[in-house]
């Protein structure tokens, strides 16, 4: 009669070279798969080249323009006077930067000032017609005929009216910030939802409540989105303003550039604009996801 073995004086007889020999193909098969990921993983590259490789790809049309331009007016021999080539218009700007920061100041200043009354304006008509039905009819087509007539027409108007001075470029760049919030926050008032306007109504909130409640901040995105697409506006609006009128600001010295004969100074004067221009969009862009990420 055999008695069988137990199982840990098995296990205890067992080879420990075996083990060892499991153990370290174990080790050996683990530090291999660490390896493999390690080399799987991506290689980030320099915070340099990353900005430099984002900069391209948003902006390659940029570099196709000026460099297209530069061999336009190159190759075809062009004088200074008829097209300036973008080095010359470069230079004339980073020389003499003197020469346009009093004036883009002054168009800065006076294009900020009627951005912001036209913003107010705008939001207040916008809650007034939504008060008053009576406001609704008077105001909309007013609101309508203003935008359909072009900034070009109003200008001699206005300025004969207020006369030809910076008020008068304040009074336009209100005019043409105003209706953007105007239609923007009206929309916004008007859309309101319907089971939150329930809800004021079965708690018994007045309409003044209910504006300062709920109607208001349900029309902050519609005013930042207005804000967003007028300021660029402005700031042109502004300069056709000082162009035709004179006085000071960046549309004055374009006036005056090409009456002196100076290409490189009108062009350079353009240059400054779109790139202020440019910038107060994605300022204005920023603003408007920043106010809408804090209200969401």
């Amino acid at each position: 009669m055999t008695v069988a073995e137990p199982r840990h004086s098995l296990a205890a007889s067992a080879d420990p070279a075996d083990s060892r020999s499991v153990s370290g193909s174990a080790s050996v098969s683990s530090s291999g798969s660490g390896s493999d990921s390690g080399s799987a993983a991506p290689v980030r590259r320099p915070a340099p080249l990353r900005w430099l490789g984002t900069a391209v790809s948003r902006y390659w049309t940029v570099v196709v323009f000026v460099v297209a331009w530069q061999l336009w007016a190159t190759l075809n021999h062009y004088n200074q006077i008829v097209v300036p080539t973008p080095v010359a218009v470069l230079s004339d700007v980073l020389g003499h930067p003197g020469a346009y920061l009093a004036d883009l100041a002054s168009t800065l200043v006076v294009a900020a000032a009627g951005l912001v009354l036209g913003m107010l304006l705008g939001a207040a008509l916008a809650v007034a017609v939504w008060a008053s039905p009576l406001l609704s009819g008077m105001m909309t087509p007013v609101a309508l005929v203003m935008r359909s007539v072009p900034v070009v027409a109003m200008i001699p108007v206005l300025a004969r009216v207020f006369g030809y001075s910076w008020p008068t470029v304040v009074v336009i760049t209100t005019v043409v910030s105003f209706f953007p919030a105007f239609v923007f926050v009206g929309s916004r008032l008007r859309d309101a939802p319907a089971s939150s306007l329930d809800l004021f109504a079965v708690l018994g909130a007045s309409r003044a409540a209910t504006m300062r409640r709920l109607l208001l901040p349900h029309a902050v995105p519609g005013l930042l989105v207005a804000f967003r697409l007028a300021a660029p506006t402005a700031v042109l609006a502004a300069m056709l303003a000082e162009y035709l009128m004179g006085g000071r600001g960046l549309g004055t010295l374009f006036a005056r550039a090409v009456s002196s004969f100076q290409p490189d100074r009108a062009w350079g004067t353009a240059l400054v604009a779109t790139v202020v221009s440019v910038l107060c969009f994605v300022a204005a862009r920023a603003v408007e996801r920043r106010g809408l990420a804090r209200m969401t």
